[in-house]
């Protein structure tokens, strides 16, 4: 197995499974009317019910409900027609109510799974355990006041849909993919922005390790994952700390744990908590959700196709490769500016554009695609200018670099700098017998066999022309007069 680790008593398995707290993307909160907006001052998104007083009763948020089943339905999972919601009883000075509403036995969304693709080319699928609503809870702020601690309430009752992996990630390198690939979902449906940045999506990574064939290990929680790199990060440091321990005849506390993103170390925060320490109960303010397979199979009409779907129609009906193909849809935005970009024209040249010229433009510049100086349209527009010999390639390199310095439209710095490509054929005529002129012993020794040397005349005549002779008819007028 590739995904072995090497120690000193031998190779171990790397067990991981993922909790990922997702934001729905609603304009008010799970339980009230108080709105998700970030950046708000302290305590402005709070409600009488978000801040616990006494006679605030919840009200199940609609659009969170169906952003839920939406989720479900586009991680392939059951969509539970039953489901309730529970207490989750802890202390913490940010949370008022002393309890967070979650959902524990029986939660909206069970079984699914995904498929994540790796950079060797293989796939894997990832199962879905389950898939639960929650309220968020507040924030803590201890870097405020050199005695006290600040509460900042404009996240408690927030939705959370709480995606549970099953234990089926090998390695970091999985766990990345599998992030990645539920986030594009996530966004692709638009149900969670997916900004890790802003807290909209949090992961928490439960690590074990073992030896081939035996029972699981104990495993460790690391809390709060805001990126794909810590996340990353996180593992590869605590595989590395686990066998150390074990092989030094050790043992794994069950325990959760914090990541330094300095240090990029974990470090111990608390013993690991059991569901019976939550004292879990039917929550007495919410009667159980109770919703009609009619209403699923109404949201379930109104999916948009997902990236997996897209892939397969990529290779399938435009032809691009599985790589180009993941590259394009890796990202809601980045699959729209293509569809748009290559509507009606050649999908494989506008795909190369947008994969090498494009892309390599943006990372130069550090901005991302909705940055872009060069709009789908105008990107289409030069694959057209290329796709009928207006100009060639190598001089549309030289246009796009124009443009995206520039914004400006293609056609016009290509007649302002007269970079027309040069397809008349009486002038290529005179530009090949030119360069056969001016190389009288290149042509001998190219009839005498050395065949290598048509490259040669070639470039010789595109030299010649600026760059601007159609690449075409040079070669085909030269190797009617060499040969003929």
């Amino acid at each position: 197995m590739g995904n072995l680790v090497k120690g000193q008593s031998g190779e171990w398995e790397v067990v991981i499974g993922m909790e990922v707290h997702a934001q729905v993307t609603s304009a008010s909160k799970l339980f009230s009317g108080s709105s998700t907006s970030f950046g708000a001052n302290p305590n402005q998104n709070v409600s009488l019910v978000d801040a616990a007083m006494p006679g605030m009763l919840p009200v199940i948020n609609s659009e969170c409900v169906r952003q839920a089943i939406k989720t479900g339905l586009g991680l392939n999972a059951e969509i539970n027609l039953f489901s309730v919601f529970d207490r989750k009883n802890y202390f913490y000075a940010d949370l008022p109510q002393g309890y967070q509403i979650s959902q524990f036995k029986q939660p909206i969304v069970g079984e699914g799974a995904i498929t994540i693709e790796l950079k060797d080319g293989s796939s894997h699928q990832i199962g879905i355990e389950r898939l639960h609503l929650e309220q968020d809870a507040g924030k803590s702020l201890h870097d405020q006041h050199p005695t006290k601690s600040y509460i900042d309430l404009n996240r408690s009752g927030v939705a959370l849909m709480e995606i549970v992996s099953r234990p089926d990630l090998r390695s970091a390198e999985q766990a990345g993919a599998y992030i990645k690939k539920l986030r594009s979902i996530l966004r692709y449906l638009g149900t969670c922005d997916g900004n890790m940045e802003e807290g909209s999506l949090r992961a928490d990574v439960n690590v074990s390790v073992r030896k081939q064939g035996e029972a699981l290990g104990t495993r460790t929680e690391t809390k709060n994952l805001n990126s794909v790199r810590f996340i990353m990060q996180a593992i590869d440091f605590e595989v590395e700390r686990q066998i150390e321990i074990l092989e030094s005849g050790g043992q794994i506390d069950q325990e959760t744990r914090l990541f330094d993103t300095t240090t990029g170390e974990t470090r111990q925060m608390r013993s690991k908590e059991d569901a019976h320490d939550y004292r879990y109960f039917p929550d007495p303010d919410l009667l159980p959700l109770t919703f009609t397979q009619d209403y699923v199979n109404e949201i379930k009409s109104s999916l948009p196709e997902l990236p997996d779907q897209i892939k397969a129609r990529m290779i399938s009906e435009y032809g691009l490769s599985a790589y180009d193909a993941g590259v394009l849809t890796e990202e809601r935005e980045t699959a729209e500016f293509y569809e748009r970009a290559s509507d009606g024209r050649d999908k494989k040249l506008v795909a190369n554009w947008m994969s090498v010229e494009l892309f390599g433009a943006l990372n130069k510049a550090g901005k991302s695609l909705s940055e872009s100086p060069v709009s789908p349209t105008a990107l289409g527009k030069l694959v057209d200018l290329i796709s009928d010999g207006t100009i060639s390639g190598r001089i549309a390199k030289d246009v796009f670099a124009d443009m995206f310095e520039t914004g400006r439209d293609a056609t016009v710095i290509i007649e302002e700098k007269g970079l027309k490509q040069v397809s008349d054929a009486g002038s290529i005529e005179g530009l090949v017998d030119q360069v056969l002129a001016d190389n009288q012993d290149k042509v001998a020794e190219y009839r005498s066999g050395k065949d290598k040397l048509f490259g040669f005349f070639v470039g010789q005549t595109m030299k010649l022309s600026g760059g601007q002779a159609n690449p075409g008819m040079v070669n085909q007028v030269l190797k009617a007069k060499l040969d003929g």
